[in-house]
């Protein structure tokens, strides 16, 4: 159970109603924006640097999910692993490399995407060094580098505010391996 209320789009100022709705299901209200509704303003913060990493982050939207994917994992954040798999399948990752990013196992990833996922659990866990950094650089412009580690720092930031509010699941928690 949550730790606040999650407020309703009716229950806020009229321009943060919007900002509980997802952008991905139009329409539908989401907890972990709900929750945060407590604070208009931080949400609206939030959702925009969200949104900046999101869009500009200068990686491929498969990459770009890799990272959510890695950070989530990393920091046991099924809220966020939860909301991330359907956004993953929906730009081209298929349940293999979910699961495989899941189990930690990214053997069978391809090495530039491998290398990716290295680097965002690096960045949560604090450790990025030289051959980490390396890693991720190879291929990727300096533009790229910047936005991984800022994509992955910032859902990891995402990822500790749903764990000290406890944001409930609005379903059935999709497993890390994706069995359920």
């Amino acid at each position: 159970m949550a730790r606040v209320p999650y407020p309703d789009a009716d229950d806020l100022a009229e321009p943060y109603r919007d900002l509980v709705v997802s952008s991905l299901q139009p329409g539908k209200t989401v907890n972990v924006y709900r929750a945060v509704a407590n604070n208009p303003p931080v949400l609206e913060g939030l959702r925009a640097h969200l949104g900046a990493l999101w869009t500009d982050s200068g990686l491929a939207d498969r990459e770009r999910e890799l990272v959510i994917l890695a950070v989530a994992r990393a920091l046991d954040c099924a809220y966020e692993w939860h909301q991330h798999v359907n956004v993953a399948r929906s730009v081209g990752v298929d349940d293999e490399t979910i699961a495989a990013v899941g189990a930690d196992d990214l053997d069978g990833l391809d090495p530039g995407e491998a290398a990716l996922v290295r680097y965002a659990v690096a960045v949560v866990r604090g450790d990025v060094d030289e051959a980490v950094h390396a890693g991720v650089a190879a291929g990727r412009d300096d533009a790229a580098v910047v936005g991984a580690a800022a994509l992955a720092a910032g859902y990891a930031g995402l990822a500790r505010v749903i764990g000290a509010l406890d944001v409930d699941l609005e379903g059935e928690f999709v497993g890390w391996d994706l069995a359920g």
